[in-house]
């Protein structure tokens, strides 16, 4: 989609209602659906982090970016995710946070980036993190500078194939709670997204799609 088209959907995105965890059960694995019912949050006082969906023109087609993490010792080593990371006392609030991380990640500076609205929160077992997404956009063209102790590869997703259904497939993998299980996935250029990113991406392209939808 071109950027500038693109931008006339900005108002009806901030105005668009999340369909929260109905978008997100359907790319959840089943096992995580089972821990997340006997969740006691005040017992485990989830660490918060922010992450930044960012949309941006490259050539003027609209493209969103996602980073793929550097392996390591951790159970998220080598995923792919939205450029962000941790929250710290000393940020003005969680999206804040988002635009730092993604300073610090991929280089890109928080004047170029305008926050549209918060996604519905996600919280991820296996690190006891509760993530809050935010939705931004940059009306420029960015050059992407990767922290490479962080991250491994940039990876900048045109809107056309995020939107298609053709990406999203079932996967066989092995995770911190499950061995060999079938999952939900994308399947974005050689990488399988699945896992937090992929629910978080599935209240995305839910969202996307009602308002491209109802505005024909």
């Amino acid at each position: 989609m071109d950027f500038q088209e693109f931008l006339q959907f900005v108002p009806k995105l901030i105005d668009a209602k999340l369909p929260a965890f109905e978008a997100h059960i359907k790319m959840a694995p089943l096992e995580r659906l089972e821990s997340l019912k006997k969740i006691d949050f005040g017992d485990n006082n989830p660490r918060i982090a922010a992450v930044l969906m960012l949309f941006y023109p490259k050539n003027d087609i609209t493209h969103l970016v996602l980073i793929v993490r550097n392996s390591y010792e951790g159970v998220h080593s080598a995923q792919i995710a939205f450029p962000g990371g941790k929250y710290e006392h000393d940020d003005d609030d969680f999206a804040y946070t988002a635009l730092r991380e993604t300073h610090e990640e991929v280089g890109i500076h928080p004047d170029k980036i305008e926050i549209l609205k918060p996604f519905t929160e996600l919280y991820i077992p296996p690190s006891n993190f509760m993530v809050h997404p935010f939705l931004g956009i940059s009306k420029e063209e960015l050059v992407f500078v990767p922290e490479p102790s962080e991250v491994a590869e940039i990876i900048e997703l045109p809107l056309s194939i995020f939107l298609s259904d053709a990406i999203v497939i079932d996967t066989n993998l092995s995770t911190s709670y499950a061995d060999n299980i079938s999952i939900p996935a994308f399947k974005i250029e050689n990488h399988i997204v699945w896992g937090a990113t992929a629910m978080m991406l599935s209240e995305l392209k839910e969202v996307l799609k009602e308002v491209f939808t109802t505005s024909i």
